[in-house]
């Protein structure tokens, strides 16, 4: 008969192998086959009821463990002269575990009882447990500036790039921490004015060249005046907030929410869970658990958190770094739904049936705890019948139930016909330096769509909850394209051998099958650029408008209050008319709501411009190197100065000036977006292919200069003249290619 092994044999082995801790993998490591397991059932029971264990789906896990991130305390120093620390908060049984602090020669020193928020690395070491690098010192809020180093004689001082800095930073002697004159330089403020009449400073961080690569995204932060410095009081009001208990919530504790996030996320808003509905009624339908951070709770109406988190209007992305909406107290820590945690929610339950349309829903607040923190590639994998370690244990409960409630959302998607626009994404690949090391495009999984659908019907829900309870709120709105947009896509069509119905109330489904006939054809890129150039841009309202584009009729945004001020409202609308506390939507927050939508409005565009200005000039650094070479690409832009170009292999824009294209006069026709020569007839429109060189690049501005090669196959001496607008098109091989949808919101 096996030997079914001891509690305290099993609690090694889980301590020893974290990744194989599922019944099968401790019944495999014991070689425990048949009747034995029902045994070994029974002692993980037991350890489980005497809180030694914690079951998680169909694995165990030790209760006693640190989120990601976690305030601590610093104790002291040993006698090596490490730095040691433990947690403020600490709900296990066992012993509190011992943080090493692992402290970079920038970051501020430390003594006992200073208090810091630090991102926690769980170790095997006989000393501590984890490993803890400094986010910031609590308590401590030092203005950053950024600016360029100049040396003195004696001490520095730093010049701010920034345009509306009226005032120079003093930097004493040994504070500079090797800066170079003329070095772009991050420091913080550690005095007031001194001897010489300027705030003392000392830098924190050597940037190098202002048109380096690691500049890029600070530059762009200071040029576009998005705020990145949280007031102090901002920051007390963010330190002083606690854990959430169950109180008057409902306990979705036991619910096995997910996350599913991409493989590099720092903090995590919105969880899922779906499984099938045992309701007779509704036969093959689904539940679907949608659970988000519950800002609300901790960001209250009129408090110096929302006032500032108002102002900031959302988050903004960098390849390198994050302009929080929120301070990581919030974004990263105590509202960030970190795996094995115990956080505070707003949830919504939805009921579809066997075509994916949604028939129920119930809103709750609730304290939840994510059952695991996956990402979009290791779920896709598990799918497609690789499961690791870390997703078999949820491969059967979770993940499959998941993606058979997508595909019955992907029914009623097909039936709605939302615009489907075929726009791969680009990713900026960066190294520690900040040096661009590869540029891609990012695949379009099943795992990508899957979140996206439930956010979608997470969003519709929370916009029809509140529209039916009359309750105010900002709706996300999307207008159809105007006549002149949609006349103009409709010539491109024609010319591209394409037609787009006249006469009509336009609906997305006729966009749809324009996108479609062009998919296969040469034409693919134009025809998708051209109906997104026809598309307004979406923006938020507190009136009832509907969203052209995901062809719904109300839509509003509730699944990312950490990064989006719009979801917060929405979230104090909820709390409002469900009566679940007083922090709910005011009397202020409903009589600005059109000011509110205005403004949030206007940020969402200015971080859009600042990320797409970053991306541009990371791409001129990283194409820099390669002045001379030559590239494919596609035509994306005419105006009467010149011609835009996509690179394929990046994707990066470059122009081609109107007078490196010949001798020639060109003549530039508004209407058809088309450069004509007078002399030999050469047409250059919109959709093109084309072979360039590239001339120049500019890191600092983002520009990329190149001159024309061939188009459309030959080169431009060989073009002969044309009548009729529209591109130009030769005789030659087919281009086909590969489809990757996505929608617009």
């Amino acid at each position: 008969m096996t030997q079914v092994p001891t509690k305290p044999q099993i609690l090694q082995w889980i301590a020893d192998n974290p990744s194989l801790t599922s019944k099968r993998d401790i019944s495999k490591a014991f070689g425990i086959k048949g009747a034995a397991r029902i045994d070994l059932k029974r002692v993980l029971r037991e350890l489980e009821a005497e809180g030694h264990l914690q079951k998680r789906s169909r694995s165990y896990t030790d209760p006693d463990t640190l989120p990601p991130v976690a305030v601590v305390e610093v104790t002291g120093t040993d006698a090596d002269g490490d730095l040691f620390a433990r947690p403020l908060q600490w709900k296990g049984e066992g012993d509190v575990p011992r943080i090493l602090m692992e402290l970079k020669a920038s970051d501020p020193a430390m003594g006992p009882s200073d208090q810091a928020l630090v991102r926690l690395q769980a170790v095997q070491d006989e000393t501590h447990e984890y490993i803890g690098r400094l986010i910031r010192r609590i308590g401590t809020n030092p203005k950053r500036i950024l600016g360029v180093y100049r040396a003195g004689a004696e001490a520095g001082r730093i010049v701010p790039i920034d345009k509306g800095a009226d005032r120079e930073w003093h930097v004493p002697a040994g504070a500079r921490e090797g800066a170079q004159d003329g070095e772009l330089v991050e420091a913080e403020q550690t005095g007031p004015k001194g001897r010489m009449g300027m705030p003392r400073a000392r830098v924190v961080a050597r940037l190098g060249d202002p048109g380096a690569a690691k500049a890029v995204s600070l530059i762009a932060i200071h040029q576009h005046g998005i705020p990145d410095h949280f007031p102090d009081a901002v920051m007390e009001e963010a330190d002083a907030a606690t854990p959430v208990d169950l109180g008057k919530r409902e306990d979705l504790r036991e619910l096995p929410l997910i996350t599913i996030d991409p493989h590099d996320a720092r903090d995590h808003d919105d969880a899922c869970f779906a499984h099938a509905d045992d309701d007779p009624k509704n036969p093959g339908g689904h539940i679907i658990w949608v659970a988000i951070a519950d800002v609300a709770h901790y960001v209250r109406p009129g408090s110096k958190l929302d006032r500032e988190a108002r102002r900031r209007g959302n988050s903004t992305y960098f390849p390198d770094r994050v302009v929080p909406m929120l301070p990581d107290r919030l974004s990263g820590d105590l509202c960030s739904l970190h795996e094995g945690v115990e956080r505070p929610c707003i949830a919504v339950r939805m009921q579809i049936d066997a075509s994916g349309e949604k028939i129920g829903q119930r809103f709750t607040r609730g304290l939840m705890k994510s059952h695991a923190s996956l990402h979009y590639e290791e779920v896709q994998a598990a799918i497609d019948g690789a499961p690791t370690d870390r997703t078999e244990p949820f491969l059967e409960d979770v993940l499959r139930p998941l993606y058979a409630a997508y595909d019955a959302l992907k029914t009623a998607r097909a039936s709605r016909q939302p615009l489907e626009l075929d726009l791969p994404e680009r990713t900026i690949q960066l190294s520690p330096e900040g040096e661009v090391t590869a540029v891609a495009f990012k695949d379009r999984l099943d795992a990508h769509r899957l979140i996206e659908e439930f956010m979608v019907l997470a969003n519709v829900a929370a916009a029809e909850e509140l529209g039916t309870r009359g309750q105010a709120l900002l709706y996300r709105a999307h207008e159809e394209p105007n006549a002149d947009k949609l006349e103009a896509l409709r010539d491109t069509a024609q010319a591209s051998g394409f037609s787009l119905a006249k006469g009509q109330v336009l609906q997305t489904r006729q966009l749809n099958k324009l996108l479609n006939d062009a998919s296969e054809s040469d034409f693919a890129e134009l025809i998708n650029m051209s109906t997104l150039r026809s598309m307004t841009q979406a923006y938020y309202t507190p009136k009832h408008i509907g969203h052209f584009g995901l062809a719904l009729k109300a839509y509003a945004h509730f699944t990312s209050p950490i990064r989006r001020y719009a979801d917060l409202i929405v979230h104090r609308g909820l709390v409002a008319a469900h009566k679940w506390g007083d922090d709910g939507l005011s009397v202020q927050d409903t009589e600005t709501l059109d000011d509110t939508a205005k403004l949030i409005s206007d940020t969402e565009r200015r971080s859009m411009v600042a990320e797409r200005d970053t991306s541009d000039r990371y791409l001129a650094a990283f194409l820099s190197n390669h002045v001379g070479a030559e590239f494919t690409g596609r035509i994306s832009g005419v105006q009467a100065f010149g011609v835009f170009v996509r690179l394929d292999e990046t994707g990066a824009d470059g122009m081609i000036p109107v007078r490196s294209l010949g001798r020639e006069y060109f003549r530039y026709d508004r209407d058809a977006q088309v450069l004509e020569g007078t002399e030999s007839g050469l047409q250059i429109g919109i959709g093109l292919r084309v072979t360039v060189k590239l001339a120049a690049a500019v890191p600092v501005t983002g520009g990329l200069t190149l001159e024309m090669l061939e188009i459309d196959g030959a080169v431009t001496k060989q073009f002969t003249k044309r009548r009729g607008k529209g591109p130009v098109r030769h005789k030659g091989k087919r281009v086909k290619k590969s489809t990757r949808r996505r929608s617009t919101k």
